[in-house]
């Protein structure tokens, strides 16, 4: 195999789930693949399109567990490729939004194997267009910021200019730090009376669309067991989302009259 020119390293989009939000480059690369390495979140609706043939490598990785750790994801796709075989690394969402496509773009290119990065539509995107919320409204917000709410430093961070009047704020991975991520949100200024949605399982069979307000958003996620994949969307926005309201009785006073839909919507 040493004189196997590489084959191409193809870092594809999955989308959030549905298939049908798949681009048809992307839908060609998976059908044509001779070995797909796949995160966790991708779906088997997904999976099911690639050939008999191919070989389905899982990468999974899970809060605090990974199958692999990311320096041996980037060993296994470049040594795949030097074996000349068809690669999709396929991955949930975007490769370039919270899925360390550049640190495999670089691994790729240091090892000289080509790569080839096809975008899919982001979790953030995918699921608000599901739950019909816009995440830019021209009376609500001309700003958006992704966050991750899984980093070191997390109560560090200055999140004052992420949320509140004119912006919205989209939080990847917050689900375990919704409390934290809230009382912080609150702590440097945000007010408590903001709505929040939260999008779980977005684009898939069995999606909720959970809103309330910031100040009730831990005891929510707790309430409800909302589980990954789920975003957090803070910011007027939220009381745009086509969403089952379950505001708690206990902080019904900070609800603007007529701020949601009074009528419970699933």
């Amino acid at each position: 195999m040493a004189d196997t020119i590489p084959a191409t390293v193809f870092l594809v989009g999955a989308g959030p789930g549905d298939p049908d939000l798949l681009t048809v480059k992307a839908a060609r690369l998976i059908g044509a693949a001779d070995v797909i390495v796949h995160d966790g979140l991708v779906s088997d609706a997904i999976l099911s399109l690639a050939s008999q043939q191919a070989d389905l490598i899982s990468v999974a990785k899970q809060r605090s567990r990974h199958s692999l750790p990311q320096d041996a994801i980037n060993t296994l796709l470049v040594d795949l490729a030097r074996e000349g075989r068809r690669v999709v690394r396929l991955k949930g969402g975007d490769p370039f939004i919270f899925g360390r496509g550049g640190e495999e773009v670089d691994a790729c290119r240091a090892a000289g194997v080509p790569v080839e990065v096809v975008p899919g539509i982001s979790a953030a995107i995918g699921s608000a267009a599901s739950a019909q919320l816009p995440l830019t409204h021209r009376e609500a917000s001309s700003a958006v910021s992704f966050v991750a709410g899984q980093c070191k430093g997390l109560t560090d961070q200055d999140w004052s200019g992420l949320a509140g009047k004119g912006r919205t704020l989209v939080i990847y991975m917050g689900v375990a730090t919704a409390a934290v991520i809230a009382d912080k949100l609150i702590a440097d200024g945000v007010s408590p009376g903001i709505p929040v949605a939260v999008l779980e399982n977005g684009t898939r069979p069995g999606m909720r669309t959970l809103r309330t307000l910031l100040a009730d958003l831990g005891d929510m996620v707790a309430r409800e067991d909302v589980k990954s994949p789920a975003l957090i969307v803070v910011g007027d926005v939220a009381a745009h989302a086509l969403a089952r309201d379950v505001l708690a009785q206990g902080i019904r006073h900070l609800t603007a009259p007529g701020e949601f839909n009074s009528e419970m919507r699933s």
